[in-house]
């Protein structure tokens, strides 16, 4: 475990989690804290502006991390938060980018509400959640990529077979079970097209990218994780946030 991964736990655990928002974020952030989530201002003060809040909104906070993964600076989390004994749930996906002393100096992020019955019937933040380390992390990478170039950009649905597993695991809450599933949601207008790749992550059999798509007049940025198996896409997750006009920003934005 690397120090970027343990500082963004530590981050996430501490200081949101754990209410020490202050102690947290001096702590574990370098010489700059750069965000990029929309409601949250750049910077140590833009943290405690919005962290010191939200903890006395909200008393009762349970979040736990579902999976965390690194791959060189690069840290990915997926957290699932019931706040005030489930008056609202979340599932959030984080990105960060780390020097090398492993403290944070970039965010990123969207943040859903939790849905109870996907129309998979799979649990939405469920499913495997160890990293299997013997993975070819950059094979997978360049299937991922691929995938998302050919299928997601380039609309090659005819291709899905290519890279996705008949049987494949869906946890997003809008997708149905299986290849034949993700073909439906894929095929609807309200789906729109992925425009924007910004960034791919991986480690061992998990691969994680972090980009746009367009849809019926909206900008949507959305995370989506991949577990890879025997040259496959097997297991997907995914966890999307409208992006909403830009004088609603605290910051430069969602990329």
């Amino acid at each position: 475990m690397g120090r970027g991964l343990e500082n963004v736990r530590r981050l996430y655990l501490e200081g949101i989690a754990g209410g020490n928002a202050r102690e947290a974020v001096t702590k574990y952030t370098g010489h700059r804290y750069t965000q990029h989530s929309t409601g949250v201002g750049d910077g140590t003060e833009g943290f405690l502006a919005f962290f010191e809040p939200f903890v006395e909104r909200n008393p009762v906070r349970d979040i736990e991390i579902v999976r965390i993964l690194e791959d060189g600076p690069w840290v990915f989390c997926s957290a699932y938060q019931s706040l005030n004994k489930g008056a609202a749930e979340w599932v959030t996906m984080d990105l960060f980018y780390t020097d090398p002393e492993g403290l944070v100096l970039e965010h990123w992020d969207t943040i859903a509400p939790f849905v109870a019955e996907t129309r998979s019937g799979a649990h939405m933040v469920g499913g495997t959640t160890e990293i299997d380390h013997g993975a070819a992390h950059e094979t997978n990478k360049s299937l991922v990529q691929e995938y998302t170039k050919q299928v997601l950009q380039e609309g090659r649905h005819d291709k899905l077979h290519h890279f996705v597993a008949e049987d494949a695991i869906q946890h997003a809450a809008t997708v149905g079970t299986g290849r034949e599933g993700l073909a439906q949601w894929l095929a609807l207008e309200e789906t729109g097209r992925y425009e924007m790749l910004m960034q791919l992550v991986g480690q061992g059999d998990f691969v994680v990218t972090y980009g746009k798509r367009h849809a019926l007049g909206k900008d949507i940025a959305v995370f989506n994780v991949y577990r890879v198996e025997g040259g496959k896409i097997v297991e997907l997750w995914m966890n999307e946030e409208e992006i909403g006009p830009r004088e609603t920003w605290g910051n430069s934005g969602k990329f």
